[in-house]
């Protein structure tokens, strides 16, 4: 599953693109929609049956709150089918396991997951190779059901028309450059080129550069940056020196930023060759000066989700501030929760959530005074902080590698750190440009320079950057996408 559809890419986006450049209007959407079946299907054969129910409760909920328009109670309740169904699908699949394991260590009790009665009896009438353990994650799931989930909110509200069209409603929900991984794109942001899109050499040559460019932050720069992260994190937490903890958790620092927002701009670069515009999920969040602005900056499509549908329907900060905190405590804990099923992930939520209600509180103002290397410091911090609790496997982990960080072992620094350290200091510092914009501005004053001379040459460093990352896929073994697994 880790790296299936990552092959399929490979394998097959050649195909699509042509054949979706030679379709005429109305098989385009049969093209994206078969595609982004096989496309799901290739990492997981079997829950790609969620992903259709989703899309045909959601399709009906629409038609029905559409023949219903006059009467705001049925409209209400195709509302609640379709959330529920959907909160329902991820209570199931992400949670259950979670939900479980929380009440049986509470009660001291041994209650058993239901959903893996399902399937041990699934697996005995065919070869689904569901796991009898443990509830498996359907790839994307956070995604597309959050997607799906927006156009019955939005038509609720009355903000678009129903999508009359099952192929094309079917088309928005399997989108497959970005089903599994984001941006989360809302329906609003595709309506008309879901009807209507053209397809240029032009947008596809642009698309190209934008998934080169997505391919080389994965490929050269958050994997390299995972094997270091992944020597310290399989380290004694109590045996190693500060400097090597340091320097694991800034190496996974960047490589969640270049992993995820390198398959954003992958995405956002294969949608572009088929004719979409999906939104930026990613604006350099790194040199943030404060942490409200952090979030304005990393995942922007989940953030702007959650402010719609979850901040302003519950007041927002137009009930004073008691009422705006626990919003914003709430909205926080929900995306820790949405990032994973367990207590690090929801007191990583909660931690950010507490440090954008200190920023609104006062602090912010003295962060706006602060010289800009402070304040953005101050913000890499709090993130690096953050990112412990996020990806050590338990509280009691996050704790003892806290400790580390802050010298509890005894070791500042060790020859292993000094190795690390010096050998890769050149990846450290192209990931710090390349975090903070070097890259687009230096192309930006290429083009003002001679914007003809800086296309041409775009052309051979496009076909450089995909040779040099198919090169080094071909010898690497460590390919994980970080957010598949949300």
């Amino acid at each position: 599953m880790v790296f299936s559809q990552f092959a399929f890419l490979y394998y097959f986006l050649p195909a699509v693109i042509l054949l979706h450049f030679f379709a005429g209007k109305r098989l385009r959407n049969i093209v994206v929609f078969l595609t982004g079946l096989l496309f799901y299907a290739w990492g997981e054969p079997f829950y790609v049956v969620i992903m259709l129910f989703s899309t045909c409760i959601d399709y009906f909920a629409g038609r029905f709150m559409d023949k219903f328009d006059d009467d705001n109670k049925k409209r209400k309740i195709c509302l609640l089918v379709s959330v529920c169904m959907n909160v329902g699908l991820l209570a199931v699949f992400k949670y259950s396991d979670f939900l479980i394991d929380t009440v049986n260590g509470i009660l001291g009790s041994e209650l058993a997951n239901p959903v893996l009665s399902l399937n041990k009896a699934l697996n005995k009438l065919a070869p689904f190779g569901l796991n009898e353990k443990r509830v498996e994650l359907p790839i994307g799931i956070s995604f597309y059901t959050f997607q799906s989930m927006s156009y019955t909110i939005d038509l609720y509200l009355r903000k678009i028309p129903v999508q009359k069209s099952f192929l094309s409603f079917a088309s928005y929900v399997s989108l497959f450059p970005q089903i599994v991984a984001g941006p989360i794109v809302r329906y609003e942001q595709v309506a008309a080129e879901l009807d209507d899109r053209r397809v240029t050499v032009t947008k596809i040559s642009s698309g190209i550069g934008m998934f080169v460019r997505g391919l080389a932050k994965k490929v050269l720069l958050a994997n390299n940056m995972g094997l270091i992260w992944s020597a310290v994190k399989a380290s004694d937490y109590t045996a190693i020196s500060a400097a090597y903890a340091w320097t694991g958790i800034i190496a996974y620092t960047f490589q969640i930023y270049f992993d995820f927002s390198g398959y954003s701009d992958m995405a956002i670069g294969l949608g572009r060759m088929m004719g979409f515009e999906f939104p930026v999920n990613f604006d350099h969040p790194y040199i943030s000066k404060s942490v409200s602005e952090f979030w304005r900056r990393w995942h922007i499509t989940l953030g702007s989700w959650f402010r719609s549908y979850v901040y302003i329907p519950l007041g927002g900060n137009r009930e004073g501030k008691a009422k705006t905190y626990r919003n914003l405590l709430i909205v926080w804990a929900l995306t820790g929760l949405w990032h994973g099923a367990s207590w690090n992930f929801v007191l990583w939520g909660l931690y950010f959530g507490l440090l954008i209600m200190i920023e609104r509180a006062g602090f912010g103002k003295v962060l706006e005074k602060l010289p800009p290397p402070l304040s953005m410091l101050y913000t890499f911090f709090t993130a690096v902080m953050g990112w412990v609790l996020f990806d050590t496997d338990s509280l009691a982990l996050a704790g003892k590698f806290y400790a580390a960080l802050f010298g509890a072992t005894g070791v500042g620094i060790d020859s292993l750190a000094r190795y690390t350290l010096t050998s890769n200091l050149m990846l450290f510092i192209i990931c710090i440009l390349i975090s903070a914009g070097a890259g687009e501005r230096l192309i930006k004053f290429c083009k003002q320079k001679n914007r003809k001379a800086a296309l041409i040459m775009g052309i051979p460093l496009k076909m450089a950057g995909l040779l040099l990352c198919t090169a080094y896929l071909t010898d690497a073994a460590y390919n994980p996408f970080l957010y598949f697994r949300f």
